[in-house]
C-alpha cells in the first residue's frame, strides 16, 4: 500500500531543531516536517537559493535560514547563535557522496573532502550543541549514517569508513551523554530520491558495488526518511538511545 505522511500536530511545538542539508533531499523533508508539527527550525544549507525556496514553501512557519558550510568553525558558531539559547534537537542531515573508489585507487582529495563534510561537520555541530543541551538536562541528536555504515558494500571506501565514523560519534555520545538526558541516534537510510548523484570513478568499483545493488529494495521518497529522523527526534523517541536505525524498506535484512 501506498504510504501517506501523517502529521503529529504540535508535536514539536515549543523545540528549536537545527537541520542540516535543510535545502533539498531527506534535509529538506525532515526540516519542512518539524516546522509542520509546530517546531522551530534553524534551517542550513550551502545554497541560498533552496532555502530561499523552502521558506517561500512555508510561509507562516518559524523558520530561520542560514548559508552554511558546516565544515567551518565560523559558520558553526553562526548555526549556535541563530538557534539562540535553547536547542531542543539536532538533526545532521548534509553530507556527500564519494567516487565509489577502492581503497587502491583512493585520492587524498576524495577522502578529505568526505570526511571534512561527513565525520568533521557533523563532529562539529555535535560538540557545539552539546554543551547547551547539557545545561537545559535534554536534548535529542539523530545523525545521518548509511547503509554504507552498516556494509562493504554501499559505497566506496571514502563515504563507507566516514559513515562507520558517525555510527562511532553517535554510540559514544549517547554513552557518555545518556545519563544527562541527551539522546544520540542515527538513521541509516537505504536507497532514497535525492538530488546526491553517484559516481563512478572506478570500474572496479562500478562493478562491484552495481552487483549489490541487484538486491536494492525501490528508492523511498525523503519523506518517509523524515518520519524516522523526526519519531527519533521527538520525545516519542524517549527510550531510544544510541541506535542505528536502518530505514532501508528492508535492504540490510537481504
Amino acid at each position: 500500500p501506498e504510504w501517506v505522511e501523517r502529521l503529529d500536530q504540535g508535536r514539536f511545538a515549543g523545540k528549536t531543531v537545527i537541520v542540516t542539508g535543510a535545502g533539498s533531499g531527506i534535509g529538506r523533508a525532515t526540516a519542512s516536517r518539524i516546522a509542520r508539527e509546530g517546531g522551530r527550525v534553524v534551517a542550513v544549507d550551502v545554497s541560498q537559493e533552496r532555502l530561499d525556496e523552502f521558506a517561500a514553501e512555508h510561509e507562516g512557519a518559524d523558520l530561520v535560514t542560514l548559508v552554511a558550510d558546516i565544515t567551518d568553525d565560523a559558520k558553526i558558531a553562526e548555526i549556535i547563535g541563530a538557534a539562540g539559547e535553547r536547542i531542543d534537537g539536532l538533526a545532521n542531515i548534509a553530507g556527500i557522496m564519494d567516487d565509489m573508489t577502492p581503497i587502491g585507487e583512493l585520492t587524498d582529495a576524495v577522502w578529505q573532502r568526505v570526511f571534512a563534510v561527513n565525520v568533521d561537520g557533523t563532529m562539529k555541530l555535535m560538540r557545539a550543541v552539546a554543551p547547551l543541551m547539557l545545561a537545559q538536562g535534554s536534548g535529542s541528536i539523530v545523525n545521518t549514517a548509511s547503509e554504507a555504515a552498516l556494509r562493504g558494500s554501499a559505497a566506496g571506501v571514502a563515504y563507507t569508513a566516514s559513515k562507520h565514523a558517525v555510527v562511532g560519534l553517535t554510540k559514544s555520545t549517547a554513552f557518555m551523554y545518556g545519563p544527562s538526558g541527551l539522546r544520540v541516534n542515527a538513521v541509516a537510510p537505504g536507497p532514497t530520491i535525492t538530488n546526491i548523484e553517484a559516481k563512478f570513478a572506478s570500474p572496479l568499483g562500478a562493478e562491484r558495488v552495481q552487483l549489490a545493488m541487484t538486491i536494492l529494495p525501490d528508492a523511498a521518497e525523503a519523506e518517509a526518511l523524515a518520519a524516522s529522523i523526526t519519531f527519533l527526534l521527538s520525545d516519542d523517541g524517549v527510550n531510544i538511545n544510541g541506535v542505528v536505525l536502518a530505514s532501508d524498506g528492508g535492504w540490510s535484512a537481504a
